[in-house]
């Protein structure tokens, strides 16, 4: 039976990754900080299963990390820990580049010390192409990273680089573009986008909050992406690979298709832009090219940019119901 090691757990990819894991008969082993509750919604389908553990650490602290390894052996070792709001960063810089950056050396030492023949992949961000230099993006584009989120991302990317290069280690890099689902984090502008959505249509709100509209982003759907981390880690040798949808669309479209499911006929009736949710530096257009991925791989996404509004627009008008 495959051990598997994942930072991150009880985050949006993480439960996805750990459900997939789980169908596959590995045992799973999820890092969790400890907190006076823990936060563990996202696993509840899979919370009381007898191959999931959940073991206490942290991405701050190196000692954890390197007993867990240790202790578990694991065969392959998940990194999708981090400080992974954008805006966030500009708010707590330095604990972002502590996690998001350092937290990768800290995972790469601890395999590199405790079990060296694991196979490790790092959540890369196309955060990091920020200001593009190449439309569409691929694995060879330069980086152009355009906030603190973007700039720990690069540098957790190269230190994976460098640590396969230097120590032979089987480490690897998903750049992945940016993927939605219903276990999205409130703050994130498409759950937002739906969440508001769904509570317009219920009456408990009159408008939502957003900033650009214009901004563009290449959107997939979580469940299908956490595959490909899977299929990266199944390959004989290690490399980096763009997994993305190939298509681009906007925040304007986001909320239009979500007012749509809701049937709400007038989307620019529930919109009200927040100077307080635009960026310093925007990312205008990013677009990812996987065609390396796709012939590598065999991966490609299931489900397109209509039926994931869908999915995480009916979602939120369930679960508002629900609610008073």
């Amino acid at each position: 039976m495959k051990k598997a090691f994942i930072t991150g757990v009880t985050g949006q990819d993480g439960s996805y990754l750990a459900e997939l894991l789980l169908e596959k008969g590995y045992e799973v082993y999820g890092l969790t900080r400890r907190t006076s509750t823990q936060n563990v919604d996202r696993l509840q389908r899979v919370i009381h299963h007898d191959r999931l553990h959940l073991i206490s650490g942290d991405l701050l602290d190196q000692h954890s990390i390197t007993v867990a390894m240790k202790d578990i052996q694991p065969d392959e070792v998940y990194n999708l820990a981090a400080q992974s709001f954008v805006k966030t960063s500009w708010d707590q810089p330095v604990l972002t580049g502590e996690f998001t950056a350092l937290g990768v050396t800290r995972m790469l030492e601890a395999v590199r010390f405790a079990c060296p023949e694991a196979k490790f992949y790092q959540a890369s961000s196309s955060e990091m192409f920020g200001k593009v230099q190449q439309v569409p993006q691929v694995e060879s584009t330069p980086f152009y990273p355009r906030s603190p989120y973007g700039v720990a991302k690069v540098y957790g990317h190269w230190i994976t680089v460098n640590y396969r290069e230097s120590f032979d280690l089987f480490a690897c890099s998903g750049i992945l573009f940016n993927h939605e689902s219903p276990r999205r984090g409130l703050e994130f502008v498409t759950r937002k986008i739906a969440n508001g959505v769904a509570r317009v249509k219920l009456g408990k709100q009159k408008t939502i909050e957003l900033g650009n509209l214009e901004a563009k982003r290449d959107w997939g759907y979580a469940k299908d992406y956490v595959e490909a981390m899977w299929l990266m880690l199944q390959q004989d040798e290690a490399d980096d690979f763009v997994i993305a949808t190939g298509e681009t669309h906007s925040v304007e479209d986001f909320l239009r298709l979500s007012c749509e499911v809701a049937g709400i006929s007038d989307w620019q009736s529930v919109y009200t832009h927040n100077p307080i949710y635009d960026r310093p530096a925007e990312v205008d257009l990013l677009i990812g090219d996987a065609s390396k991925a796709k012939q590598k791989l065999g991966w490609t996404p299931k489900v397109n940019f209509e039926e994931l509004v869908r999915i995480m627009t009916e979602a939120e008008l369930e679960a508002e119901s629900k609610t008073a």
